[in-house]
Formats: C-alpha cells, sequence, structure tokens
C-alpha cells in the first residue's frame, strides 16, 4: 500500500468513532473557554464576512490587491467554521465524540483551507489535492487500541499517533508535501517583504517610513506567526510529540490568527477604513 507501510490487504479500521479530549478536562475552565472562543469565533465570522461584503460592494477595492484579501478573508472564514463549531460544542458535552466520517471530512477541509491560505487562490488546485492525499493516506491506516484523539480536532499528527499501523510512509508523506508547500511559500512571503522594505526604505519623508514600517511589521508578524507554527507542528517527527503543547499552539494558527487577519491587513488600510466609513454613514 502506498500510504500504509505493512497494512493486511482488506483490514479496515474497527473504530467507529473517535473521542476528543479538547483543550482540558477540568469543569471549571468549560464555561470560560466556551466564552471566550464563542467570542473569537464572532469576531472571526464579523471580520471576515464583511470584509468580503464589502470589497464586493465598493467598486474602488475591485483591485488586484482586494482581490486576494477577500480570498484570505474567505479562506480564514472557512479554516477557522471546519473547526471552531464542534470544539464549542463539546465544551458542553458530556461525550466529545466524533465519527469515523466526520473526523476524515474536518481533516480534509481543514487540510485544504490551510494549503490554500499558504498559496492562495492562484495555485488552490495543489490544496486540494495535498489535502486528498493526506487524509486518504490517514485514514488507510488501522485504529485498534485507542479512539481518544488527544487534541480538539480531528489533525494529522495526533490520528498518526494515534494509529496501531505502521505510519511510516504516512510521516514521509505528511513532512514532504506540507514541507514544500510551506516552505516555499514562507520564502515567497519573505522574499516579497524584503522587497517592500527595500521600497520602503526609499521613501523620503520620516513619518512615511513610519507609517509603512508599523503596517509592513503587523503583516509580518501574523506571517510568521502562521508559518512558525506550522513548521514546528507538521514538520516534527510523531514521536516527539507533546500533545499538550501542541494543543495551546494549535489554538493560534487555527483560530486566532484567522481572527487577527481581517485586522491586521485590512482595517489598518486608509482605502478600507473609508469604505467601512461610507457603508456605515449609508445605515
Amino acid at each position: 500500500d502506498l500510504c500504509a507501510g505493512e497494512m493486511e490487504e482488506g483490514n479496515h479500521s474497527e473504530v467507529t468513532e473517535f473521542i476528543l479530549s479538547g483543550l482540558t478536562d477540568r469543569p471549571e475552565l468549560q464555561v470560560p473557554l466556551f466564552v471566550v472562543f464563542l467570542l473569537i469565533y464572532g469576531i472571526t465570522l464579523v471580520g471576515n464576512g464583511g470584509m468580503i461584503l464589502l470589497i464586493r460592494i465598493d467598486p474602488r477595492l475591485h483591485t488586484p490587491m482586494y482581490f486576494f484579501l477577500r480570498n484570505l478573508s474567505f479562506c480564514d472564514l472557512c479554516y477557522s467554521s471546519t473547526i471552531s463549531p464542534k470544539m464549542l460544542l463539546n465544551f458542553f458535552a458530556e461525550r466529545k465524540s466524533i465519527s469515523y466520517t466526520a473526523c476524515a471530512v474536518q481533516m480534509y477541509l481543514f487540510v485544504s483551507f490551510a494549503d490554500i491560505e499558504c498559496l492562495l487562490a492562484g495555485v488552490c488546485a495543489v490544496g486540494l489535492v495535498d489535502s486528498m492525499i493526506h487524509t486518504f493516506c490517514t485514514f488507510q491506516l488501522s485504529f485498534c487500541s485507542s479512539n481518544i484523539i488527544s487534541h480538539f480536532f480531528c489533525d494529522i499528527p495526533q490520528l498518526l499517533a494515534l494509529s496501531c499501523s505502521d505510519t511510516h510512509i504516512n510521516e514521509i508523506v505528511m513532512f514532504a508535501f506540507i514541507g514544500c508547500i510551506l516552505v516555499s511559500s514562507f520564502v515567497t512571503v519573505l522574499l516579497s517583504y524584503f522587497y517592500i522594505i527595500s521600497t520602503i526604505l526609499q521613501i523620503r519623508s520620516a513619518e512615511g517610513q513610519h507609517k509603512a514600517f508599523s503596517t509592513c511589521t503587523f503583516h509580518l508578524t501574523a506571517v510568521v506567526i502562521f508559518y512558525g507554527i506550522q513548521l514546528f507542528i507538521y514538520l516534527r517527527p510523531i514521536s516527539s510529540y507533546s500533545m499538550d503543547m501542541d494543543k495551546i499552539v494549535s489554538v493560534f494558527y487555527t483560530l486566532v490568527i484567522p481572527m487577527l487577519n481581517p485586522l491586521i491587513y485590512s482595517l489598518r488600510n486608509t482605502e478600507v477604513k473609508d469604505a467601512l466609513r461610507k457603508v456605515m454613514n449609508k445605515l
């Protein structure tokens, strides 16, 4: 088998569902965490949904840059929505289960939108193919010893750690595909920022330089956090994973970054502020 090194022919998983352990099992933290992540998800929906609508209705924003921002907002909206609803429900669920099929679908959608966010619409087919390969390979494995996923959603490393099959080939596939996508896109983004900074240094006005550097710093910080966390999580051997630390780290790039992106990339932009002010005045 291409994906599972030592699976017997015709052998199927005995697991029909998984149990998501969530961020914590402490009862006193369930309500506060629910409120925090409901607020984060709400801001993500309003921020990204509003940005998509604003760019669509204002003709002044029909430019290539805002086409990029609209796609980024769409990815962030979908990216967060593959995880947040189930996560929020599980804060009050006695049994935090997810069906085998739902877990596969969640992982496929999550990897799809994560890849597309890295590569964006120009090569979105790569993200869809990559997510299909990871999902297919992962769910060819056997899960026979336990069905408890030590995470708040179905992610590749946690499922590989849970499997009782040989996951060596799966790890190679994960490192190869995710490594190529993350590293190549990260290097491309850093090169673009190098040219942006070079251009900023040519601005003669000190005030203009300060404003440009301020905006660029926020953008670059978001990029480094997004890519840095994913490189940390996915480009390590499965044996070195610390599940508790990975849960906390995953919160930032799966839930917090999609919430912050509209603020960082758009609401610091004068044209977007003017368009938003114009819409608000009409209401």
